[in-house]
């Protein structure tokens, strides 16, 4: 239990948030949306110094809107990414390959916390494979696995930075040629299930913060813990740091942590650093 209670702790006490402050939001709808991509060339002829040709771009959009109308507050939001790199003749593999939607009903109530209402779906956007086989093998594709997952609770905000909530959610898993390895009950040896239904306790936390003029730290935790097995928690926790260049070329730094034994025993880790073109829509 004291693990459980240190994770809920860490969730909650995280400086963080995404959401707009209500001061700064008009009545209404109150759009953001960016696109761009990241690219990466090199090519050589007659180059003495050895090196391999190669081709990396990464295509992402993140667009969001928030409906206001005092106490209440929508915010959605949708974000996606795909990435490929060539490697002289071996052909392409993706790099990058998410698809994450997020919505999220506030009311205030005049408490320090607000209920809410929260639904997730994320998914791979497209087909993923596992590049140490020879040949590759192909392990997920859209939906496959998919995750849903709605959740009630209480939650915390202060201004552009802060944001944090906590409650009771049921999560839903669905694959279909990877069931045997998302979805399926080991205890039954005479089917594969091709969908899981899970309940248990859900916390995200966000940051945004602002620390130079044209640089901005982000960052995204989410635990969920199923009720039959408190001591086993599934970890998210995302992390961005951006700097805009100027109206249109920035720099990322992206580092990813996820530990979730149904996906895998060992935590996953991804690095990336990336410089592109961004577009702001709204």
């Amino acid at each position: 239990m004291k693990k459980i209670f240190l994770l809920i702790l860490i969730s909650t006490s995280i400086i963080t948030a995404q959401d707009v402050a209500d001061s700064l939001l008009k009545q209404g709808w109150n759009p953001t949306g960016v696109v761009g991509i990241n690219l990466s060339q090199i090519a050589f002829k007659d180059w003495t110094q050895g090196g391999s040709n190669s081709l990396a771009y990464t295509l992402f959009s993140n667009f969001g809107v928030i409906y206001f109308d005092n106490p209440w507050k929508w915010r959605t939001n949708l974000k996606a990414a795909y990435g490929r790199t060539k490697l002289e003749d071996q052909g392409y593999r993706t790099t990058d390959n998410e698809f994450y939607f997020e919505s999220i009903l506030t009311r205030k109530i005049g408490w320090p916390v607000d209920p809410y209402f929260a639904l997730t779906i994320r998914s791979s956007l497209t087909k993923g494979y596992d590049y140490k086989s020879d040949p590759a093998v192909q392990i997920v594709d859209f939906f496959d696995p998919g995750y849903v997952s709605q959740a009630l609770g209480f939650q915390y905000s202060h201004g552009e930075i802060f944001s944090s909530r906590l409650g009771v959610a049921l999560q839903q898993t669905f694959a279909n040629k990877f069931a045997a390895a998302y979805t399926d009950d080991i205890e039954t040896t005479d089917k594969i299930e091709d969908f899981k239904f899970d309940t248990g306790i859900e916390s995200v936390s966000e940051v945004k913060y602002n620390f130079y003029d044209n640089m901005t730290y982000l960052s995204f935790l989410r635990l969920f813990s199923r009720f039959n097995s408190l001591d086993v928690w599934d970890v998210r926790w995302d992390n961005i740091i951006a700097a805009k260049v100027n109206n249109y070329i920035t720099v990322n730094f992206n580092v990813v942590l996820v530990h979730e034994i149904s996906q895998s025993r060992r935590t996953q880790f991804k690095e990336a650093i990336n410089i592109g073109i961004a577009y702001s829509l709204f």
